[in-house]
């Protein structure tokens, strides 16, 4: 018998890990999948199904036991959100927003009260939310526009943020402003803003073409005062904690598109198979297994992105350049393999009643958010031009 290897391959996953997936996979089916169309057409999410995310452990993978977590892993995170997605990909980014931004933002840089106050929350109740983006500032996160003022015992918060993840249900939001526009990123500052905090307002909830349950609203800041407990990290570090986080987030928004692609492709694969023409299965027809042959191919090799960028994040490895390729890849294969999933399909695939024109809408924003495509080449070619293969 052959000895067991001292460097396993990525994907194979431990015990805790395979029992993990199965888990997550059966309550995706069982509990989720009855759920995804209504909740689309709704654009809204089931609060009791985001209830039962928390009894379960989802909503604080890496949150410690004695705060009320899971004490797991960013890889368990990871494929949570995978097992997720597969079905459907807005609760994938809910779980994902939830896990790898706002939670791993105040495992590193909140101070013990902070911690003590509001991850146990964020693990059993508290849906975050992670308010950086605004009208003019998307890719050029840190050309900031809303305002921190200094005031007695704290700061006031004024301006407009859009594009929220979570923040319909959000309870806690982590605000980006400046203090000193002329500083550009040196003058950005990370702030805890509680859902309660008068002077905050959750606006215009966005019609979206794809992950519609989760929510996109748009977050108003007027005359917002928040104390000094609720600066997080340091005046003036908001830069650092959001590209830091953003770091990993990507990993995560990578295994939301590899969990979507594997959706796409295990309803093309069951179709191709019970699908008769010409007197056969059109699985049985080489054009159609070629067609699956090669949306198999592109996502194992968006999976081998996404699980060694996620072990290299838990192993304590510099994973920038690897989050940028994994986000990249996984963005390009699920959207390329939703919409070959469609044709296999043919016209059923066009319809809502086969659900993988959902998952072809769901597909377009992974190019989109947490850094869009040409953010991810250019961190790449940084990396590579520092550093070449």
């Amino acid at each position: 018998m052959a000895d067991t290897p001292s460097h396993p391959p990525l994907t194979q996953l431990s015990d805790e890990e395979a029992l993990l997936r199965q888990n997550v996979r059966d309550i995706a089916e069982t509990r989720l999948r009855p759920l995804v169309r209504a909740m689309d057409e709704a654009a809204h999410f089931d609060p009791g199904l985001l209830t039962e995310f928390f009894q379960l452990g989802f909503m604080g993978i890496e949150i410690p036991s004695a705060w009320g977590g899971a004490d797991g892993s960013f890889f368990d995170a990871v494929l949570t959100v995978e097992e997720l997605s597969r079905v459907d990909p807005a609760a994938g980014v809910i779980v994902d927003v939830q896990n790898t931004l706002v939670n791993r933002a105040l495992l590193r840089w909140a101070t013990p009260e902070q911690q003590q106050r509001y991850l146990p929350a964020l693990a059993t109740k508290y849906l975050g939310a992670y308010a950086l983006s605004e009208a003019g500032a998307g890719s050029d996160a840190f050309a900031l526009a809303t305002r921190a003022v200094p005031a007695q015992g704290g700061y006031r918060l004024e301006g407009r943020k859009l594009w929220i993840t979570n923040a319909l249900e959000a309870g806690l939001f982590i605000v980006f402003a400046t203090l000193d526009p002329a500083a550009g990123y040196r003058g950005v500052t990370a702030f805890l803003v509680e859902r309660s905090t008068p002077g905050l307002e959750v606006g215009k909830k966005e019609d979206k073409l794809g992950i519609r349950a989760s929510s996109t609203c748009e977050l108003i800041l007027q005359n917002c005062f928040v104390p000094d407990v609720a600066l997080l990290g340091e005046t003036g570090q908001g830069y650092k904690i959001a590209i830091e986080t953003l770091n990993e987030g990507r990993i995560g928004i990578g295994a939301q598109m590899l969990g979507l692609a594997a959706g796409a492709l295990a309803a093309a694969i069951g179709y191709a198979r019970q699908r008769r023409q010409f007197g056969q299965p059109i699985a049985e027809f080489q054009a159609v297994r070629f067609q699956l042959a090669e949306m198999h191919t592109e996502l194992e090799a968006a999976r081998l992105l996404v699980y060694n960028a996620a072990r290299r994040r838990d192993a304590g490895l510099d994973f920038l350049r690897e989050a940028a390729m994994a986000k990249l890849f996984a963005s390009r294969a699920a959207e390329h393999i939703a919409s070959q999933a469609v044709e296999v399909l043919g016209g059923l695939g066009f319809t809502r009643d086969a659900g993988v024109e959902k998952l072809y809408r769901d597909a377009k924003i992974g190019a989109i958010y947490e850094g869009t495509t040409n953010m991810q080449l250019q961190t790449i070619a940084k990396a590579v031009l520092r550093d070449p293969c």
